[in-house]
């Protein structure tokens, strides 16, 4: 996966262009509804989405496995801070933050590498704080395309895996740390012109005493 996207960030740049996603937009309400202005981005990207925040007067960390995609936030102005490395090497330190905001990333993981995932987050989260993830469902229509690798898992491009979720899925994966809401989304597709939307899910979990002890 680090050979994928530091090869797409190195050849294509900024490819999803600078706006921020509605699902950005949709977790920036949930935050400030929760009074949460700290938050963690793993999958951080070249920071288009982080930026929303940032202006917004949250403290953002990243975390971010392509050095290309870094070099292209940094030429941007978008000043935070940034741990460079996999999602599988949490935690980085020894900070916790009031919220995480994970945009179409666990779904590129393996299953014991979405779960190893998810207790990292959940560690990393003060008690009382929200995780939102933007993910791949089966609804989509890159479904079944590709190499299968195992169940709902393909191979759609080289180098690129995609774990699709269905509800049953969400709730196996997503209950133990505080699932809270999940439901259908549609992301506009903002750069390509005319281009239909993307159908995700999104997920929302809250860290509870009644959530897993990790």
């Amino acid at each position: 996966m680090i050979e994928y996207w530091e090869s797409r960030f190195k050849n294509e740049g900024e490819m999803w262009k600078s706006e921020p996603s509605d699902s950005a937009k949709n977790a920036l309400r949930i935050f400030k509804n929760a009074r949460i202005d700290q938050i963690l981005i793993p999958g951080f990207g070249y920071g288009r989405n982080a930026r929303l925040f940032i202006d917004n007067g949250f403290k953002v960390t990243g975390i971010e496995i392509s050095r290309s995609a870094i070099e292209l936030e940094r030429a941007d102005g978008i000043e935070c801070k940034i741990h460079y490395g996999s999602v599988n090497s949490m935690p980085f330190d020894d900070e916790k933050y009031k919220g995480i905001f994970c945009y179409a990333l666990i779904h590129l993981l393996n299953k014991p590498e979405r779960r190893r995932f998810l207790v990292s987050c959940y560690k990393v989260l003060i008690k009382n704080g929200l995780m939102v993830f933007v993910i791949a469902t089966k609804d989509t229509g890159l479904f079944g395309s590709g190499k299968i690798l195992s169940r709902n898992r393909y191979e759609i491009a080289k180098g690129l895996k995609v774990y699709f979720y269905d509800s049953d899925s969400v709730l196996k994966e997503f209950s133990d740390f505080g699932l809270i809401e999940y439901k259908d989304f549609e992301e506009p597709v903002k750069f390509m012109k005319g281009e239909e939307p993307v159908k995700l899910k999104y997920v929302v979990c809250k860290k509870n005493v009644n959530s897993l002890s990790v």
